[in-house]
């Protein structure tokens, strides 16, 4: 959904609460539709993206979207699928803010990672919980992206640990840039940051922006084999299972 909050700033808000906002194929496809769109609008000057409800911005891709997966294809269709969400949030021609509340995971934090500031409340959590959940692997251009943010040590440590960090550690670390105490607050303040770079030299931020973006494609490896090698596996099947009847996966690395 799509909402001007201001003549010059567009809000993108992902709305489906009763789901902590997970998405669904469709969902990413419009996603990107709509980042695509914005090169379109003469006289914008920011984006917001963000999720509704207050207990997730992103909580990653609906789990059921996978019970589908039944060939190599299906799990290279989903990473170029990802890729050409994160190509499309990133080729946003002005400066993009995610407003974090709550749970921002997996492929949320991918497309959080996609925008240029990332704001948070304090009670929002990120991490990449997929060793312990589905026994996947993440995206090269989202790795690419963590890599960029907070270095290879961390981006290890976070996925080896499986572990979900709070919005103070999250900055400290880098993956985020402010946090604030509440959902009032964030909204005031992510409307106050859009208003402000709104304000500032629109060629000068589209330059970096987009240089940015070609530094970090061109850091992008090729990975199928990677996806194929966890989307493709029995474990894969046995992470999606366990996690719908809500039971411990059983691990075999096969």
């Amino acid at each position: 959904m799509a909402t001007r909050l201001d003549p010059q700033v567009l809000e993108i808000a992902i709305d489906r609460p009763e789901a902590r906002n997970a998405m669904t194929f469709a969902m990413y496809e419009r996603l990107a539709e709509l980042a695509r769109s914005t090169k379109d609008e003469i006289e914008l000057r920011a984006v917001v993206l963000t999720g509704r409800g207050g207990k997730a911005f992103v909580s990653g891709t609906d789990i059921g979207e996978f019970q589908a997966f039944a060939s190599d294809d299906d799990a290279l269709a989903y990473e170029a699928r990802m890729a050409a969400v994160g190509e499309a949030l990133e080729s946003i021609p002005v400066p993009a803010i995610a407003a974090i509340s709550g749970s921002c995971v997996g492929g949320g934090f991918a497309i959080a990672a996609a925008c240029d500031l990332r704001i948070a409340t304090a009670a929002s959590t990120f991490g990449f919980p997929i060793a312990r959940g589905l026994g996947n692997c993440l995206s090269m251009t989202t790795l690419v992206s963590l890599v960029s943010l907070i270095g290879s040590a961390r981006t290890t440590e976070l996925i080896f640990k499986a572990r979900l960090i709070e919005a103070e550690e999250a900055r400290a670390l880098g993956l985020i840039h402010e946090v604030v105490p509440d959902e009032a607050a964030l909204r005031e303040r992510t409307l106050e940051l859009a208003r402000t770079l709104a304000s500032y030299a629109p060629l000068t931020l589209r330059a970096t922006k987009e240089a940015l973006r070609r530094i970090r494609q061109r850091l992008v490896p090729e990975g199928s084999d990677l996806m194929l090698m966890c989307y493709g596996s029995d474990d894969f099947k046995e992470g999606v299972a366990a996690f719908l009847a809500k039971r411990p996966a059983r691990w075999t690395g096969r």
